[in-house]
């Protein structure tokens, strides 16, 4: 299996994101994902940048892919989509339809998570526009997805979200705007005061939601680093970690470690403990709630 880092999905300031490619350059990791995924407003590094980030790090040996944004909003988000397609050089991730439809029957591409591919039909057609490799949704189960693969007439490579607060929704209205009584136009960029989101708590104080902007995540981390036995065996051929603002480096070594059999499952989890912003969760893998954590 190949070892991916997704796109940062929050609001880094300039210098911070810079230093994060610095480091992901000589990180234990195979592919990595470029790009501003959920909010045009965040744009302290532009496309531009971007490519230049990315041909440091093709330079460095890693396979580089530049994921669109999800949820179009203006003229401006679709200009840089046709740019981002446009693109000569490197793979794109199409994480929605408007970019797929772009890039069909163009140049090959990935299949993002928010497609929402649940059946082998879908896999097959995606596949047949150009896709080379597709990401699971997250909420997908070993079962569903082990029905999948043995339907589909397509080969494109196997993606799995590994590591990471879950990605559940999008809205045109920005929440993190809103906890601050701001509108999304003035919204004076409050993103980038929360460096892993805005955790929220239900009365009884337990974690409930986390909000990042117009997207909304899991309050837990949804880790599979324990199951990557079961990933091989259900024909996964990347496993994916999101980007959090500290300890990725550390989180991507354990994840390879354990790939390459130098740690134990049981070792792999217990280090990780240490280096997580909230407990883990398993239970969309196992066909259960997504909060639960199942330990096998």
């Amino acid at each position: 299996m190949k070892l991916a880092i997704g796109p940062v999905l929050y609001y880094w300031d300039r210098d911070t994101l810079l230093n994060f490619y610095d480091q992901m350059a000589d990180a234990p990791v195979d592919i990595i994902y470029l790009g501003e995924t959920v909010c045009s407003r965040r744009h302290l590094l532009r496309l531009q940048d971007y490519l230049d980030v990315a041909e440091r790090l093709v330079a460095a040996g890693k396979e580089v892919v530049i994921a669109t944004q999800t949820l179009i909003e203006s003229e401006y988000d679709v200009k840089t989509l046709r740019r981002i397609a446009g693109n000569e050089k490197f793979r794109v991730e199409a994480n929605d339809m408007g970019a797929v439809r772009l890039l069909a029957n163009k140049t090959p591409f990935v299949a993002g998570s928010t497609l929402n591919i649940f059946n082998s039909q879908t896999l097959d057609l995606l596949a047949g526009l150009g896709a080379t490799r597709w990401v699971m949704p997250v909420e997908m189960s070993r079962v569903a997805l082990a029905s999948v693969l043995q339907q589909r007439q397509s080969t494109p490579e196997t993606e799995v979200f590994a590591y990471g607060r879950l990605p559940l929704a999008f809205s045109a209205r920005c929440f993190t705007a809103r906890h601050h009584n701001l509108q999304k136009d003035d919204c004076q960029f409050k993103c980038l005061d929360y460096e892993d989101g805005l955790a929220l708590k239900t009365r009884e104080g337990q974690p409930f939601l986390t909000l990042n902007g117009i997207q909304t995540q899991s309050a837990l981390v949804h880790n599979l680093i324990g199951e990557l036995d079961s990933l091989q065996d259900a024909g996964v051929d990347v496993v994916r970690v999101s980007p959090q603002a500290h300890h990725s480096g550390e989180i991507l070594r354990l994840f390879r470690e354990c790939m390459e059999q130098r740690l134990t499952p049981a070792q792999a989890l217990s280090q990780i403990e240490g280096l997580m912003p909230a407990a883990s969760c398993n239970g969309y893998w196992h066909d259960k709630p997504g909060l639960e954590f199942i330990n096998r």
